[in-house]
């Protein structure tokens, strides 16, 4: 297969994921996440997502597990309605997708559901709450990339820590690259069978680059900066390229999101690094909300022991934030 990356933050690669990578994953996702042959899958995930393609289709398939395909996750009010008529067991999705489901089903719509996984984004406390006191579902978050067919991490039932992506599945190695500025944790490089061929460029779409970093080739820059704890537990603090340096220090713009979601939990948030004449960088946050007020950041910030540098300087009120087919925002 070659699925294109979302091209959240520059244009789009092809990535080559042979038959050997989208096998390993099946294998990996297998061994994490007990997907049983009686299970009902509801997959409304679409299939130029590796997320779509091989955990929520080939995982399935390949074990001889009924699979439902629905052609779009933003019809909010259908698929909960569509997972009680089907008595679908599994579902996957997205923090975006869920929060959707979540808010406009009728508690008894996922009675039949036993497991839900989600990737692709980062879980919400306020999704997360909400699915636990509605529908008695822990939420098993997930982690991974299209270069890595594309699971690395997931919570399941065996092993679960709430605001982590859970543990590498097995047959993944990894190291942490330093970052300066970044005391816990690092940049996430990985190696296994499921890690792609390589790349296709945009500027070289006839030739195959394959993944190498400094200790050799077969390995992959994630471009994810992580921290693993003592027990293996994966937290992932950003993408490298969304951390902002600011007097030094460098602030992790999905903390500043997660901040506003903290903040307006009912509303969509996007952080942005713009270049600054004194500081270097700043901090600007798009948000839905209506007639933001910074003031009531500064006070969640103070609450949570958050310091002046995650606070944005500006903050601008608009009617959507974009996003990709994937459900991530269109950067």
């Amino acid at each position: 297969a070659i699925l294109f990356t979302s091209g959240s933050d520059r244009e789009p690669k092809g990535v080559v994921l042979t038959h050997r990578n989208l096998l390993a994953n099946v294998a990996q996702a297998r061994a994490a996440l007990d997907i049983m042959p009686r299970d009902v899958i509801l997959n409304v995930l679409p299939m130029f997502h590796a997320f779509g393609l091989t955990t929520a289709t080939l995982t399935p398939l390949l074990l001889g597990t009924r699979v439902i395909l629905y052609p779009s996750p933003l019809h909010y009010h259908i698929i909960p309605e569509l997972t009680y008529e089907r008595r679908a067991t599994v579902l996957f999705g997205t923090n975006t997708f869920l929060m959707g489901y979540g808010r406009h089903a009728d508690p008894y719509d996922f009675s039949s559901v036993r497991l839900v996984v989600m990737g692709a984004e980062p879980l919400r406390e306020d999704t997360r709450r909400l699915w636990v006191e509605k529908f008695g579902i822990r939420i098993s978050e997930g982690y991974g990339l299209t270069e890595a067919s594309p699971v690395l991490a997931t919570n399941s039932r065996r092993h679960h820590r709430s605001g982590t992506v859970g543990k590498l599945l097995p047959g993944i190695e990894y190291y942490l690259e330093p970052v300066e500025g970044i005391a816990e944790g690092g940049l996430l490089c990985v190696r296994g069978a499921n890690v792609m061929a390589g790349y296709l460029l945009p500027d070289q779409p006839d030739h195959l680059v394959p993944p190498r970093t400094g200790r050799g080739p077969g390995w992959h820059d994630t471009g994810d900066i992580v921290r693993v704890d003592a027990e293996g537990f994966v937290t992932i603090l950003g993408r490298a390229k969304r951390f902002a340096k600011l007097g030094g220090e460098m602030i992790s713009l999905a903390m500043v999101e997660q901040l506003a979601a903290d903040c307006w939990p009912e509303d969509q948030h996007a952080a942005l690094n713009l270049p600054d004449p004194v500081k270097g960088e700043n901090i600007v946050l798009l948000t839905t909300h209506r007639d933001p007020d910074r003031h009531e950041l500064v006070t969640i910030a103070h609450q949570e022991g958050l310091g002046e540098l995650y606070i944005p300087r500006r903050v601008l009120a608009v009617r959507e934030i974009p996003l990709l087919g994937s459900g991530k925002p269109d950067y």
